[in-house]
Formats: structure tokens, C-alpha cells, sequence
């Protein structure tokens, strides 16, 4: 698979280079970042209470000017030149345009994309699933958005991105099973769906774990969700140690996107996973920042720094860079 995009991308450049002869020129764009991350203490325990100026932001080790804050679904705020803070007002995020206009932008609840894996290894559990998803989107924050995608061999966009949580609901329970699973294709064009969307967005993902249909691979998928900045969630119906192949691969795309991963078999384990993910989203930290002037136009590595004392006994969960887009 890799063999094929790369042979892609050079048969792309060899086109490139036959229009544009020898004027090609690449430009890094670099928009605003949007930064989720978490922190906890030495038993776990999410710290509460941090204010923007304990916060010290780091891309491949310039430090960072911190252009919004936000704790929760607490409002946020404008962090000026001079240090001082105002609140930010704040722009509807469901509305048609699908960029980053500026830092209010960012701050209206969060963008959930829920991807369900209906593919005939779900048989046995779909009932129960589909109710533990239901559950979970009544108890979102008002001010969130859920969009429920399904996928089997294909993915079927059950409810588009909404306050609604009726009609979300509504969608999902029109969701029937399916065959073969692609479960990478379809996370990818969640992916691609929630990027469109200005502000802090996360995908979770219910599955029992094997793919047998998917065109891309999972590296390269979550190569694109480390990129845009979308935490991955994973609730898997399977047992670890009778796919530690899959179970492998969902620890690595969650972690490395901001994510997690649950193993969780039975309904109650899976209505707790949910209301884990649901405490997460409400004890997240939310910052956005234009970045510094910066040579590098491959993986930048993204640091979140505590800057008092407190550090050694905390511990931050962010994801760890991205990709700035060429143009």
C-alpha cells in the first residue's frame, strides 16, 4: 500500500514538473492551531483550575504566543499582547462556512463524530451498542455537536453534524448490519468530514476490530488525524489478546492523536468507556495559537509545558505535532 502512494506521489510530481517546468514552487500554509490536551495528576485524577499563564506551549522549541484559552465548557478567552485577557465572543459553529475564520471559531462545545462499526462482526452485540452510542449522545453538553456515521463495507452518513440529539439518535437507529468491515476507509472520511469543521472535533469510533476491506492503511490514517488535530477515540467490542493485532493498532492511532483506547466487551464496560470520553471532553484544556515563524515544513513536534513546580507530579496528554499543509 505504501509502495502505491508513493509511486502515486511521484507520478504526481513528474505531471507537476511537466507543467510548470522548473517554477514549481511548494508554500507551507500554516493556519491557526487548535490545541486539546488534558492534565492529570500522579493517580490519574484530572487537575481542574489551570490558568492560561501555567501554560507554556512549545513547536519544535519556539515557544508559542497563546492567542485563545479555555478550560471545559467554561467560555473562553482572548489572551492580548500586553498578557491581559477578555472573554471572547462567540461564533456559531454549525453555520455554513467551512474555515477557520478566527479564534471564536473554535469555541462553540465539541464537534463529536461518532463512527459505528455495523459489519457482520458486530452481529452478536449491535442492539446493545446502538443503545450505549444513544446514551451517550443524550448526555453530551448542550453546547456540543454529534454527527453518527456507519460503516460496514461502505459508510453511511446516518445524521449529519447537529444540536439535535433527537435527530442524531434518529439516524442511528436506522442503522442495519452490514457485511465485510473497511473501518479505515470510513475513519478516514470522517476524518476528512470533521475537518471541514471549524473548532475543537473528535471521532470516536466503536468497533469490534478487524478490517478485512479497507484501501488505506491505518498508519496513513492516522497520519491525517495527528495532522488536523482530531483526537481519536476507540471503544473496542474485541478481547485484547485475541487480536493484539488490531488492538495494537487502535492503542497507537489513539495515542498518538490525544485519544484513547477501550477494550470493552460487555455493555456495562462500554457505557463506561462513553461517560470516560464524555468526562474527558469536559475536563479538557482548549488553546489556539498562529505559530512562529518556523523553517520546518515536515513533522512539527508540539510540547505543553507547566511552568511552576507542579510539573513533576503532573502529567499532560496532547497529541504530539503535525504536518503543516503545502500549497
Amino acid at each position: 500500500m505504501r509502495k502505491f502512494f508513493a509511486l502515486t506521489l511521484v507520478a504526481a510530481a513528474v505531471v507537476g514538473l511537466t507543467l510548470y517546468a522548473q517554477d514549481a514552487v511548494f508554500r507551507v500554509k500554516v493556519d491557526m492551531v487548535v490545541l486539546s490536551f488534558t492534565v492529570t495528576d500522579s493517580k490519574g485524577k484530572y487537575v481542574n483550575g489551570l490558568k492560561h499563564t501555567d501554560f507554556r506551549v512549545l513547536e519544535d522549541g519556539i515557544v508559542q504566543k497563546l492567542a485563545t484559552f479555555a478550560e471545559g465548557n467554561r467560555p473562553p478567552i482572548q489572551i492580548l499582547d500586553d498578557g491581559s485577557t477578555k472573554p471572547l465572543a462567540i461564533a456559531d459553529n454549525t453555520a455554513k462556512e467551512n474555515e477557520l475564520k478566527g479564534p471564536s471559531d473554535a469555541f462553540v462545545g465539541t464537534n463529536v463524530f461518532v463512527l459505528f462499526d455495523t459489519s457482520n462482526y458486530m452481529y452478536r452485540s449491535f442492539v446493545y451498542a446502538s443503545d450505549a452510542i444513544a446514551d451517550f449522545v443524550r448526555g453530551l453538553d448542550k453546547a456540543d455537536s454529534v454527527a453518527v456515521y456507519t460503516f460496514s463495507r461502505n459508510l453511511t452518513r446516518a445524521a449529519d453534524l447537529t444540536r439535535d440529539r433527537n435527530f442524531a439518535i434518529a439516524g442511528l437507529r436506522k442503522a442495519v448490519a452490514g457485511d465485510d468491515s473497511a473501518l479505515y476507509n470510513g475513519l478516514l472520511l470522517t476524518l476528512r468530514d470533521a475537518a471541514k469543521v471549524p473548532g475543537r472535533k473528535v471521532v470516536i469510533v466503536f468497533s469490534n476490530g478487524p478490517d478485512n476491506g479497507s484501501m488505506v492503511a491505518p498508519d496513513d490514517v492516522r497520519a491525517v488525524a495527528e495532522d488536523e488535530g482530531i483526537p481519536i477515540y476507540v471503544i473496542s467490542t474485541a478481547e485484547v489478546n485475541k487480536d493484539p493485532i488490531s488492538s495494537g493498532v487502535f492503542r497507537r492511532i489513539a495515542g498518538r492523536t490525544g485519544g484513547k483506547a477501550y477494550f470493552a466487551k460487555t455493555w456495562q464496560k462500554q457505557v463506561e468507556a462513553f461517560e470516560s470520553i464524555r468526562e474527558d471532553l469536559g475536563n479538557s484544556y482548549t488553546i489556539t495559537y498562529y505559530p512562529q515563524t518556523n523553517p520546518n515544513e515536515g513533522f512539527r513536534k508540539i510540547a505543553v509545558e507547566i511552568k511552576s513546580d507542579l510539573a513533576k507530579k503532573y502529567r499532560v496528554r496532547a497529541r504530539p505535532g503535525y504536518r503543516p499543509r503545502t500549497s
